[in-house]
């Protein structure tokens, strides 16, 4: 039994059957909270593209669930240029951006969940972009007209608690997100995933409900460690099947509030994910690979610039001197100089001056201008 409540006052439940272990045992194994700063295949300036790269992948495929049309290539400009958005659709893109920035400066304050964060998450996702701009922020009242769940056809598939018991669902919610079921151990990633489906189920505001849950999904895993989270787009795949969504809710429903089939369904999303990150560090370590390999044909390049080509490759963040190429590769001090400096012309290296000396490092983006 979870400390969650249906409309009905009854209470939601959840069966660890042993499918639910088999994956959330996969997931420790396979993505503990320091798979990507532990692999030492894995550089920072790699590790940092996933995460820009996933999140950007998740602000836009969140608001493209519930209604924003705006392509993919114009998002992620607007988001990686920072330009101002153009239309409600940006709009709602960039504020998705914006929560998940938000949840990670809450994650590294150890912030716990309460009602107020959560109307400040969903003021977040849903500024400038409602009907009536007061409900930005601001949970259902006793008084407002109740939002409804509906199927594409308008047919009703769920009718969420009275807003009179808001106030309560809320702290009960926060209390589950916070401290899990009272003398029991429930998994944090099943925890994430009911936090997710609770404040979906009671759809305490207007609209946005769906983009709050998932940022509050985020934010769930992050503060138990899961750091993966930052990396796995759920959104995409939930969007390529809205319909396994929408039943994931309804299975609940009509079986007496047994959030086990819910949880199935988002595990099952999970590991796609995971398995799409998978699949995206190994094409990008082989692209990275076969680049490296490739610089052996550069008739401009010498043996020595290769070298310091492939160790940048591998660690974009390292800084250079011309004195250790020098005792490197055992050449006088001009030709180590001249090496550096052949690279700096080619944009390959930038140059900066500390103390008396010059650092040399791997010019930003470095495996897209040697890919050129």
């Amino acid at each position: 039994m979870l400390p969650l409540r249906r409309a009905t006052d009854s209470y939601f439940r959840f069966t660890n059957v042993s499918q639910v272990q088999q994956i959330v045992h996969r997931l420790d194994q396979e993505a503990s909270g320091h798979i990507l700063v532990e692999d030492d295949r894995i550089s920072t300036d790699m590790r940092n593209r996933f995460l820009v790269s996933s999140m950007v992948e998740e602000a836009i495929t969140s608001s493209q669930l519930e209604g924003a049309s705006t392509t993919r290539r114009v998002a992620k400009d607007m988001l990686e240029s920072g330009r101002r958005p153009r239309d409600h659709d940006e709009l709602m893109i960039r504020n998705n951006f914006n929560a998940l920035l938000q949840v990670e400066e809450w994650v590294e304050q150890n912030a716990a969940f309460s009602p107020a964060r959560i109307s400040e998450l969903h003021r977040i996702v849903t500024e400038g972009t409602l009907e009536h701009p007061s409900d930005s922020g601001r949970i259902q009242q006793p008084l407002d007209e109740r939002v409804l769940v509906l199927w594409s056809d308008q047919t009703v598939i769920h009718n969420p608690p009275p807003a009179e018991s808001l106030p309560e669902r809320l702290e009960e919610l926060c209390d589950f997100a916070n401290n899990g079921v009272p003398h029991d151990f429930i998994h944090p990633v099943v925890q994430a995933i009911l936090v997710h489906f609770y404040l979906a189920y009671i759809h305490p505001f207007a609209d946005g409900n769906g983009r709050t849950a998932r940022a509050l999904f985020y934010w769930s895993l992050l503060r138990s460690g899961y750091w993966l989270a930052q990396f796995l787009p759920i959104s995409s795949i939930m969007r390529r099947e809205p319909r396994d969504y929408t039943m994931a809710y309804m299975h609940v429903d009509t079986d007496d509030g047994d959030t086990t089939y819910f949880v199935l369904y988002q595990l099952d999303v999970l590991q796609r994910a995971l398995a799409g990150l998978h699949q995206y560090i190994a094409r990008k370590l082989k692209e990275s690979r076969d680049l490296a390999d490739a610089l052996t044909s550069d008739p401009d390049l010498n043996h020595r610039q290769i070298a310091v080509l492939r160790d940048a490759l591998r660690d974009p963040t390292q800084t250079l001197t011309i004195a250790r190429e020098q005792r490197r590769h055992r050449v006088s001090y001009p030709t180590a100089r001249s090496d550096l400096l052949a690279l700096e012309q080619r944009g390959l290296l930038t140059r900066s001056k500390v103390g008396k000396k010059f650092v040399f490092r791997p010019a930003p983006n470095l495996q897209d201008r040697l890919g050129r």
